[in-house]
C-alpha cells in the first residue's frame, strides 16, 4: 500500500482527481450558491477544493477568487468549465493576503474543522475581518460535536463510480483526543491502493461563538441544516455560522 503523508488527503493527484466523486454537488452546495442572489458580487472561497462552487458563482457573473493550500486540488479546479473565469490562489485562510474586499466569503466542506486550535481560528477570523466589505458576510460550517461521529464513521465503506470504473473508499477512526479526531481513508483502485490520514477538530458552539466575538465580528445566525432550520444542539448535525463585521 502506498501511504500519503499526514493530512495530505487533497495533495495526492489521484485523490484530488476523484474528490468530486466522493464529495460532489449536494444540498450544502445549493445552500451556498443561494447566498449569492444579488448580481456582480465579489466572492472569496477559502478552502475551495476542486472549485465546484467557484465555477458555479463565476457562471452567474460574479467575480470569484478560489483559495486552497493543495496544489493538486487547484489543478483540478482550473480544468473545470468556467474555471478560466476564476482567480486561483494557493494559500490557507489564515495567511491569504489581498487588497480586495469581498461581499461574500465562504469556507465550505467542513474546511473550518481543519483548524486544530483556537490560535488558528483566531488568525482566520482576524483575516476575515480585514477582507470583508462593511456589509459583507462570512459563512462557514462545522459538524455538531454532540453527534456520535466516531460511531457513524467507524468501518464505513462504499463503492464509488468514477470515469466508467469503480473504486472502494473505507474509513477508520484512529484516535479521539478531546475535540480532535484522527481518521484514515483507504482507497482501493484495483491496481493501486492509497491511504490518507487526517486530523480534524470538533469545536463546541460556545468555543466558536467566543472566538467570533474576540475577533470583533458579529454572529448573525446559526443554522442546524441546509434548509436554514434553527440549530438544535441535541439533534442538528451541522452548525452553520453566518458572520458579519462589527
Amino acid at each position: 500500500m502506498i501511504e500519503t503523508s499526514q493530512d495530505s488527503l487533497y495533495e495526492h493527484p489521484t485523490l484530488a482527481a476523484v474528490y468530486d466523486a466522493t464529495s460532489g454537488w449536494a444540498k450544502d452546495s445549493d445552500f451556498y450558491l443561494s447566498l449569492a442572489s444579488a448580481s456582480n458580487l465579489d466572492i472569496l472561497d477559502l478552502g475551495c477544493g476542486t472549485g465546484l462552487l467557484c465555477c458555479a458563482y463565476a457562471a452567474r457573473g460574479h467575480s470569484v477568487v478560489g483559495v486552497d493550500p493543495a496544489e493538486a486540488m487547484l489543478e483540478q479546479a482550473k480544468k473545470k468549465p468556467n474555471g478560466h473565469l476564476v482567480t486561483w490562489v494557493k494559500s490557507n485562510g489564515q495567511s491569504f493576503v489581498c487588497n480586495r474586499k469581498y461581499d461574500l466569503i465562504l469556507m465550505t466542506g467542513h474546511a473550518f474543522q481543519c483548524l486544530l486550535n483556537d490560535q488558528d481560528v483566531s488568525q482566520l477570523l482576524n483575516n476575515i475581518r480585514t477582507l470583508l466589505k462593511p456589509d459583507g458576510t462570512f459563512v462557514f460550517e462545522s459538524r455538531n460535536p454532540h453527534m456520535d461521529w466516531k460511531r457513524e464513521w467507524q468501518g464505513l465503506s462504499s463503492v464509488i463510480e468514477y470515469q466508467a470504473s469503480r473504486f472502494t473508499m473505507s474509513t477508520n477512526v484512529l484516535q479521539l483526543d478531546g475535540d480532535l479526531m484522527t481518521f484514515e481513508h483507504s482507497y482501493e483502485f484495483g491496481t493501486e491502493s492509497l491511504r490518507s490520514v487526517s486530523t480534524i477538530r470538533f469545536p463546541s458552539m460556545h468555543t466558536v461563538e467566543g472566538l467570533i466575538s474576540k475577533a470583533d465580528l458579529v454572529l448573525i445566525d446559526v443554522f442546524g441544516d441546509w434548509d436554514c432550520t434553527t440549530f438544535n444542539p441535541n439533534s442538528s448535525r451541522e452548525m452553520i455560522f453566518s458572520v458579519s463585521r462589527n
